[in-house]
């Protein structure tokens, strides 16, 4: 058995961010049992707990404490508290200003319908069954953070900006996955109509000569968005800029039945180990905070992929893929993921059964 000893920055954040974070940590001390691994959990505060503590979305402290450590595991952030604040300080600047001094550029999101939920989607089981597919989002160019930007009262300008090095970066880590996996990559653009798709086609495609084992194909947005709902299954390794990424994510998440089976790895280099940050694809949701009720399996399964890029622990990591699908074939549900009048259990249960499976497939193993 491999020594393992590393050091965790916790940022558990805002509303159902504490609670879903206490069960990972469950899930990961589990692990810690199983593997014999050693694992420093360091606490920082971020979003709206960061403006609470210190008055900025994210205190200098907590980025000192996410750059020292190995790998960052966050909840969530944002509250209707903050919504009078400026946009500049929001909770949600955090989370955009830790990706960027982390220079965080690589987004992956694995959709994966379990064959336990193919209830909890509005999509016909014979369309879901199957689908595995892994989203790689660039996370540091495009609208979100291209210049110019500015508004009047009446304009307004954001610049949509890609450079041929930040294309090129995102695209190793898209073709790099599907070499792991089916060997598919679908390039998502708007090239019929936006000069940047134009450079990223190109772009991606000289990339593609690096990889002669990999499929590329090409979809523009809007048809990515039809095939998502109409035809899923063949979809291996889906890339994608910033802002179509978010988008298509969150439609993709419907495949799953609900945003809280859907984890997310930001990295800032190709799959390599680097330091990551690993957080649920959903929000804070402060509507279901402090009632045992939200879904902490994507929290959960963003921990497998932390062990997975930034441990390269991928025993550890499918222990907790395999105790998310025992617990969903034993008939498990959290609210979200239930059919309508069927038993649910809360966030705390759901973590416990969780951590006992995974000790309980241990000894099975042993």
């Amino acid at each position: 058995m491999t020594s393992l000893q590393k050091t965790i920055a916790i940022l558990a954040g805002d509303g159902i961010g504490p609670e879903i974070m206490a069960q990972a940590l469950k899930v990961l001390n589990a692990i810690e049992t199983v593997f014999g691994y050693q694992f420093t959990y360091e606490y920082g505060a971020i979003g709206g707990a960061g403006i609470d503590e210190s008055g900025v979305p994210l205190p200098e402290k907590t980025l000192k404490l996410a750059q020292s450590a190995d790998a960052v595991l966050l909840g969530a952030v944002g509250g209707p508290q903050y919504d009078t604040l400026e946009p500049s300080i929001r909770p949600e600047q955090g989370l955009l200003q830790i990706r960027k001094a982390l220079g965080l550029y690589a987004n992956l999101r694995p959709v994966k319908a379990y064959e336990a939920l193919l209830h909890a989607s509005t999509l016909k089981p014979e369309v879901l069954r199957g689908v595995d597919m892994l989203v790689v989002r660039e996370l540091t160019g495009g609208l979100y953070f291209g210049e110019p930007k500015w508004r009047t009262d009446d304009e307004a300008v954001d610049t949509m900006r890609y450079t041929r090095a930040e294309i090129e970066r995102i695209a190793h880590v898209a073709f790099k996955a599907a070499q792991q996996r089916r060997g598919k990559v679908i390039s998502v653009d708007k090239a019929n109509v936006l000069k940047t798709s134009q450079l990223w086609r190109d772009v991606v495609e000289g990339v593609a000569k690096c990889y002669p084992t990999v499929e590329l194909s090409h979809l523009y947005v809007d048809n990515a968005a039809m095939q998502l709902i109409l035809n899923p299954q063949p979809m291996d390794v889906v890339l994608t800029e910033n802002m179509f990424g978010d988008i298509l994510s969150d439609e993709a998440s419907m495949l799953t039945g609900s945003l809280g089976m859907l984890p997310s790895a930001s990295l800032n280099a190709s799959l390599d180990g680097s330091i990551g940050l690993y957080e649920p694809s959903h929000g804070s949701a402060p509507t279901l905070a402090g009632k045992d009720i939200a879904n902490p399996i994507a929290q959960i399964l963003s921990v497998a992929m932390m062990l997975t890029y930034s441990f390269n622990a991928l025993e550890a990591a499918k222990a907790i893929e395999d105790a998310v699908d025992t617990v969903l074939s034993q008939g498990l549900r959290t609210a979200d993921i239930a059919e309508a009048d069927s038993p649910v259990v809360g966030t705390t249960a759901m973590g416990d059964a969780i951590a006992a499976s995974v000790l309980s497939n241990a000894k099975v193993t042993a």
